[in-house]
């Protein structure tokens, strides 16, 4: 069915890392789970879901946050395609993206992974590259700083001022992307080039 999607927050389980930039991919969905108006549910894939429509009428979604680590998503993710009979391409995963400044959002379908170790589980899982991502930026790490450190560390003060905006943005993205398609999606969300 064409108007049956699975979106995807992808970030780790567990208090301790609820509020890390690595986890903004669930708080997305804690957000479109706010609009929809209703709860997660565990389910026995090892997620916590939500089916609900976007609209009166609307396509229908199923709001999934993976109850395992990042790193190996790709479980989850494709057990719940099966379950609900969701193809790759009704697939949006949303997470976070340090090659894109904060508080910008992208978009696209396919292509690499960028180093993400939960969109590379999901691909091998899924054995493809064809889901769309909504990336969600967090910006470069400061100096010489890890990145997995950089990612497991909550947002600075003055981002915490910003992040209601930005997650904000990146659910109107995964919205727009469901109701209007990738095309649309992409003139309204990604930044303006100078000529």
């Amino acid at each position: 069915m064409t108007d049956n999607w699975l979106i995807v927050g992808l970030g780790n389980p567990g208090a301790e890392y609820t509020h890390n930039r690595h986890n903004v991919g669930q708080m997305v969905l804690d957000e479109l789970a706010a609009r929809v108006g209703g709860g997660f549910k565990s389910h026995k894939s090892r997620a916590q879901v939500l089916e609900g429509r976007l609209g009166i009428g609307g396509p229908r979604m199923v709001l999934a946050k993976p109850m395992s680590y990042m790193n190996v998503s790709g479980g989850p993710v494709s057990a719940l395609a099966r379950f609900y009979g969701i193809d790759p391409g009704h697939l949006i995963a949303v997470h976070d993206e340090i090659d894109i400044p904060f508080n910008t959002v992208k978009l696209k379908i396919g292509g690499g992974e960028g180093g993400h170790n939960g969109l590379r589980d999901i691909s091998k899982a899924l054995a493809t590259k064809d889901y769309f991502r909504v990336r969600v930026g967090v910006g470069r790490p400061p100096g010489r700083m890890d990145t997995a450190d950089y990612v497991l560390r909550d947002f600075s003060g003055t981002e915490k001022k910003e992040l209601p905006f930005l997650i904000g943005s990146a659910a109107d993205a995964v919205e727009a992307l469901v109701s209007e398609g990738l095309l649309a999606a992409q003139q309204a969300f990604h930044p303006v080039k100078a000529p």
